[in-house]
């Protein structure tokens, strides 16, 4: 099983790479998504996390995800210039909450512009660094469900990834989505007057 980066590790690349880490109090999200160098599709083989202070205490949590698009996406682009592959980089304020394919409460790309690269060829490895686009893309954060919020219809991260990524941050337990979404509720309540928008960090593995 891999070691992931404890918190000085994790802010240490984070400031490697010019990317804010947000300290101001309880509930102030910094939430981030690493992406694994195994870059198989149809695995829940990424991670999607968050650091953020509780009662003054810094917590760091780890959910397992794909921060790229599956393998039914990579062959069959849903976009005429190829399946969308998130670029690592920060994405400040982007991300609000909002309604999902029209299903449920997810974080949505509704307040700023993503870049992605288009993988064109339909086959099942990843075209990175051949031409990117910037812009609003619905790339959201989300979960491998059409139902999250029951308990009752849980998936666990041995399920495929199968269509739920066309290019979307998802995470592969949907109690995984929950505590995230329960954490960004938690920054709204906390700091209502400027909470709404979350920023997003994503990575590529490093170690």
């Amino acid at each position: 099983m891999t070691t992931l980066p404890t918190l000085a590790q994790l802010f240490e690349h984070m400031n490697k790479l010019g990317y804010a880490v947000f300290k101001s109090g309880d509930y102030d999200l910094n939430l981030f998504g690493i992406r694994s160098k195994d870059l198989e599709p149809t695995t829940f083989n990424d991670w999607l996390g968050c650091a953020y202070k509780k009662n003054g205490e810094w917590q760091l949590d780890y959910w397992p995800a794909t921060t790229d698009p599956g393998l039914y996406w990579r062959e069959n682009p849903s976009n005429v210039n190829g399946t969308a592959i998130l670029v690592p980089k920060q994405y400040r304020s982007t991300y609000t909450i909002d309604l999902h394919s029209g299903k449920y409460l997810a974080l949505c790309q509704r307040a700023g512009e993503v870049t992605v690269w288009r993988d064109a060829d339909r086959d099942a490895e990843l075209d990175i660094n051949v031409g990117t686009q910037t812009g609003y893309f619905g790339i959201n954060i989300h979960a491998s469900s059409n139902d999250p919020y029951h308990e009752d219809r849980d998936r666990g991260p041995d399920d495929e990834v199968g269509k739920w990524s066309a290019g979307c941050q998802v995470h592969g337990t949907t109690e995984g989505f929950r505590e995230m979404m329960d954490l960004c509720n938690k920054q709204i309540e906390t700091h209502p007057t400027w909470a709404k928008k979350f920023t997003y960090s994503l990575m590529d593995q490093w170690w």
